[in-house]
């Protein structure tokens, strides 16, 4: 990472295709595709709090899941913020609470997957990293921490699903969560060519919001139907 030159931010990322003004909310469609993470994000925090819905057996693993439902709900709030008025420095509000995301993700795989002490110690530490990573960003003008949090879990958890052996059933639902993830990084860069396509109705962005929020509901879905595996 150090041997790459400095990365700045663009500020040609703030510019989305989609700029319409509906019901006297800027940048509408933007702003209220975030609302499904709201939705999953609750639903999926007092699952996880209360009860014995979700198939977690571990300790570790139930702060991991608090943790991504935690920041899922801080997504919408963040994202809707930063699409108000597109900035640095409402972006950080943005990028924050998905970085913290991805890597509880990766946490929750290292408990679920390797070891349950090693990954629980592991939250703090990430939650740091990916905290760090940010303020790097917005204090330096340089994404290379934050593109270097964010690539990790993206190739190391679709690895793990194929490689480490599964400890719950539904294990599949990972490679589909992964594939929607892809799919919202493909839909943001064709934001401009998206919205033509669509005749002006829908931009990528705004899909790219949709397809990011069907990660955390395709992984609750997984953890309402899982159960241990038995070899």
């Amino acid at each position: 990472m150090l041997a790459t030159p400095t990365i700045p931010q663009s500020q040609d990322y703030h510019k989305f295709a989609d700029k319409r003004n509906l019901f006297g909310v800027p940048n509408t469609l933007n702003v209220i595709s975030t609302f499904p993470f709201l939705v999953i994000g609750v639903i999926g925090f007092v699952l996880c709090v209360h009860g014995n819905y979700f198939g977690i057996s571990l300790r570790g693993e139930v702060w991991g899941w608090i943790l991504f439902y935690a920041t899922v709900t801080a997504t919408a709030f963040g994202s809707a913020y930063y699409h108000l008025k597109p900035d640095d420095a409402r972006l950080v509000w943005d990028r924050l609470p998905v970085t913290v995301t991805l890597t509880s993700v990766m946490v929750i795989f290292v408990i679920e997957r390797i070891d349950e002490r090693t990954g629980t110690a592991f939250l703090f530490p990430v939650l740091m990293l990916s905290t760090v990573s940010v303020a790097y960003w917005r204090f330096f003008d340089d994404l290379r921490p934050y593109a270097f949090v964010q690539f990790i879990p993206f190739i190391a958890i679709p690895a793990m699903t194929v490689l480490l052996p599964p400890k719950y059933t539904h294990s599949v639902y990972w490679l589909w969560s992964a594939g929607f993830y892809l799919l919202a990084e493909i839909e943001e860069a064709a934001d401009r060519k998206l919205y033509k396509w669509t005749h002006y109705i829908i931009s990528g962005h705004t899909l790219k919001h949709l397809s990011a929020a069907m990660v955390p509901i395709l992984l609750t879905l997984m953890l309402s139907r899982r159960s241990i595996k038995i070899e």
